[in-house]
């Protein structure tokens, strides 16, 4: 993770472009990583209205006795209101799957999920090619668990079913 966000910061640096008239955004989210989980996001505007989002996560988690291990996809379409896209408020419609590896002691499997949601944000892009991106909204998961060793454990709650995505990315323009 230290070696994403200093290839990030050092980008954001050496970049002359002006976020405000890119076309292109990588962001990382920061938050994510005070939790195990390293995420990555690459931003193309379409238009003046519209950009697409390709976020890719990977995470080593931990909690107590059960590590998770695995990767997440989360493509997203961005709909800007101010015809300003890129830097403004919009609403993203978006899809993710995600793929785990879980182990608890002896028990271990193979979580998948399909599920998506939509987005409320602000996305500021500044001129020093700065972006902050703030975003939250509803989101639903569906997912099956696979076991390779032990008992069916009881995973439903907290990963299946509805729930909040929420975050905070910083990055640049280009």
């Amino acid at each position: 993770m230290k070696k994403i966000l200093l290839i990030a910061f050092s980008l954001l640096i050496l970049t002359n472009a002006k976020a405000q008239d890119a076309q292109n955004t990588i962001k990382i989210n920061p938050l994510s990583a005070l939790l195990g989980i390293g995420s990555v996001f690459y931003e193309r505007k379409l238009n003046e209205n519209s950009s697409l989002q390709l976020g890719a996560a990977y995470t080593g988690l931990k909690l107590d006795d059960v590590k998770f291990s695995g990767f997440s996809i989360t493509p997203e379409y961005r709909y800007y209101f101010n015809e300003r896209a890129i830097s403004g408020v919009y609403a993203a419609p978006y899809l993710r799957y995600q793929n785990f590896n879980v182990k608890d002691g002896t028990d271990e499997g193979t979580y998948s999920s399909i599920g998506g949601g939509v987005l409320i944000g602000r996305q500021w892009a500044w001129s020093s090619g700065f972006v902050l991106d703030l975003f939250f909204g509803p989101s639903y998961n569906s997912g099956d668990f696979k076991v390779k060793n032990g008992s069916e454990p009881d995973i439903k709650g907290g990963i299946d079913g509805m729930g909040i995505r929420t975050g905070i990315a910083l990055g640049f323009g280009f």
